[in-house]
């Protein structure tokens, strides 16, 4: 039942001329990227003037603790980051360009960082979808964006930051910041894909069909490790066309995508067979919903269930959460602010979810009677 922590307390004493990077590295450097660097890393317009600053460095500035401000992994993420400067696999690890970006107005919410690894090789990390409300609603809108505005900002990140320093390096995220990872990939600049190495994307949601066929996927499937735990909800939106891997994780259900649960064997994630079958079929229902809504039904799906969840004054999802007594009295009010033909059409929405469920089902048992009718047959002919 290791996981990443043990493998970095394992194997941190090896540097990268040693062991080259492995997907538990990447696994790392993604979960790191959630750390709050502001005014602790050169920001890209202040690298001219402030060098890079290594990991172990960090310690010492002033503001070292605002590093660990998500309260959701401060205890796991605290471990990483002492776990990470004990060995000296990442202690010199170099990290500068960092960008921390939460717009309401546009409903962005995008943050990256560019580590220098040991062996002069670089990663540029894109962080998931972090504890603000903001980040949530735009990982919904990509039911009917493209691109967000995330997305976007991702490719000019790529394409401004990897100019300056020569020479492969990867690209990765987890959670939302492994659909950055892998839309950058796929639309920065040619010389500049030519560079990357491999593009880690940690139980990041998928694209739409028609993105992956716009944006040319195949030009870079061959460098993607998509990786997934065996009962994904996150990464399989949108899943149609990528390969993936599966792996296990020490619990169930959502709690899987918290990547401090993947379990580690050696220096790499522990596989499973597949997907639960259950959650697979789960996961299938609810992307055929999404593809069967056209852009006005989502946009009025999304955007209701943003003004129900914000009607709560919370300014984060941690203090939803938390008051969640106050959260849910701000929604009941805001429920009966809206107007009744919005109220139809959820219902309609949520209605056509349930029917394709509902018909998925039939065609699931209907499969499973004919494979037991064929073995049958197959039986009397012996």
């Amino acid at each position: 039942m290791e996981t990443v922590l043990d493998y970095l307390e394992k194997y941190g004493k090896y540097g990268f001329e040693e062991m080259p990077m492995t997907e538990v590295d990447s696994l790392a450097l993604c979960q790191l990227s959630y750390l709050k660097f502001d005014g602790m890393v050169p920001q890209p317009e202040e690298t001219a003037v402030l060098p890079a600053v290594t990991l172990e460095s960090l310690k010492d500035h002033p503001d070292f603790e605002k590093l660990f401000a998500d309260v959701r992994y401060e205890k796991p993420n605290r471990a990483l980051y002492e776990k990470m400067i004990g060995g000296k696999r990442f202690r010199e690890l170099r990290l500068e360009y960092y960008v921390n970006v939460i717009e309401e107005q546009w409903e962005t919410q995008f943050s990256a960082v560019t580590y220098t690894l040991g062996d002069g090789t670089h990663y540029i990390a894109y962080r998931g979808t972090d504890e603000t409300i903001v980040g949530w609603k735009e990982d919904f809108n990509m039911a009917f964006l493209s691109p967000v505005p995330g997305q976007a900002i991702s490719v000019k990140y790529l394409n401004s930051v990897a100019v300056k320093f020569d020479g492969p390096f990867y690209v990765g995220g987890h959670s939302k910041g492994g659909n950055l990872a892998v839309y950058s990939a796929m639309n920065c600049e040619p010389a500049l894909q030519d560079r990357i190495l491999k593009i880690y994307s940690m139980d990041g949601p998928g694209f739409r069909p028609e993105v992956l066929k716009d944006c040319d996927y195949e030009k870079i499937a061959d460098r993607v490790v998509k990786i997934l735990p065996n009962s994904s909800l996150v990464g399989m939106i949108f899943e149609s066309g990528m390969y993936f891997q599966v792996v296990k994780s020490k619990t169930f259900g959502l709690l899987q995508h918290d990547p401090y649960t993947w379990l580690v064997t050696g220096n790499h994630l522990v596989r499973a067979d597949r997907l639960y079958e259950r959650r697979q079929q789960m996961d299938n229902n609810l992307n055929e919903w999404i593809l069967s809504l056209n852009e006005e039904q989502l946009r009025t799906f999304v955007d209701t269930l943003y003004q129900v969840i914000t009607a709560s004054q919370a300014d984060n999802l941690i203090d939803f959460t938390a008051e969640w007594k106050k959260s849910i009295n701000g929604i009941i009010a805001a429920l009966k602010e809206v107007d009744e033909e919005t109220v139809e059409a959820l219902k309609e929405i949520v209605r056509s979810l349930f029917e394709i469920t509902r018909e998925n089902r039939k065609k699931q048992v209907a499969a499973k009677v004919e494979t037991a009718f064929e073995r049958l047959a197959g039986r009397g002919k012996e």
